[in-house]
């Protein structure tokens, strides 16, 4: 399996400290998390990743290789070969179903787990089925269109209103622009919600605490992360103030806050 994937990763800070795994969201990279990550080390030792079809991260096998299951498999392969036997985990949007696949099918492997503006996928078939109509649609115009144009739709999506409106949206902006759009297309059809198997049925059983932090104004995802809450018996719900979708980079100092006080708790 880790010869199918070659994961560009960075450790940041004291090794002998507990692990964070820190997988971020669709046009992101692992570098995303590294103002957060300078207020961490004190505590705990952290590891970003670049997800397939992002950053520097190499595949060398077929466009399965980035699906949800065979993504996780590679990931706990990086674990091993870097011999963090157990640790926490942290993922935001996409980042976030994976991180959720990760704990559901191997949690003896992690401490415990925060999800940020994340979903355990769609319930049903048809939803599904719906869902990667849409992410085609999406996928051949990043192969076909001009990237920056994709780009300014995207951001025109409703769950962005607040991202859009941020004083420092002009480097969020610059930064996405350094994807390759080739690669993405493969991700969005491969880990799109559409193609996520759905995750809600192991909720009830699953065994590893659970924070979930959805963002004042991500009223989609706070109706989502509710439902979780629900079902789940070991998960907690925190809505985060002024902020959206991208709580991480909207509200620094408030989710930092929650993030320390859930991992040290």
């Amino acid at each position: 399996m880790s010869s199918l994937y070659e994961f560009h990763y960075k450790i940041f800070g004291n090794t002998q400290n507990p692990s964070i795994l820190l997988l971020h969201g669709f046009m992101g990279k692992g570098d995303n998390f590294s103002e957060l990550i300078q207020h961490l080390l004190d505590k705990f030792c952290c590891v970003t990743v670049d997800l397939p079809g992002h950053g520097k991260t190499q595949i060398w096998g077929g466009d399965d290789c980035y699906q949800i299951p065979q993504t996780a498999q590679g990931l706990i392969q990086l674990l091993n070969e870097l011999e963090i036997v157990r640790c926490y985990l942290l993922g935001y949007s996409m980042g976030g179903r994976l991180a959720l696949y990760l704990t559901l099918h191997f949690p003896e492997r992690f401490e415990k787990v925060i999800l940020e503006s994340a979903s355990p996928g769609l319930q049903s078939a048809e939803a599904r089925s719906q869902r990667r109509y849409q992410d085609e649609i999406l996928a051949q115009q990043l192969e076909t269109q001009d990237f920056y144009s994709f780009l300014s739709q995207w951001y025109q999506q409703p769950l962005f209103d607040s991202v859009r409106h941020h004083p420092n949206f002009d480097r969020l902006f610059q930064n996405r622009l350094q994807n390759q759009p080739q690669l993405l297309a493969i991700s969005l059809r491969q880990m799109g919600s559409g193609s996520q198997p759905s995750l809600w049925e192991m909720l009830p059983s699953h065994p590893v605490p659970l924070l979930l932090l959805v963002g004042e104004w991500d009223h989609k995802f706070q109706e989502i992360n509710h439902k979780i809450t629900q079902v789940c018996p070991v998960a907690q719900l925190e809505i985060i103030p002024d902020s959206g979708h991208t709580i991480h980079w909207e509200n620094p100092s408030v989710y930092l806050k929650s993030v320390i006080k859930f991992f040290s708790g």
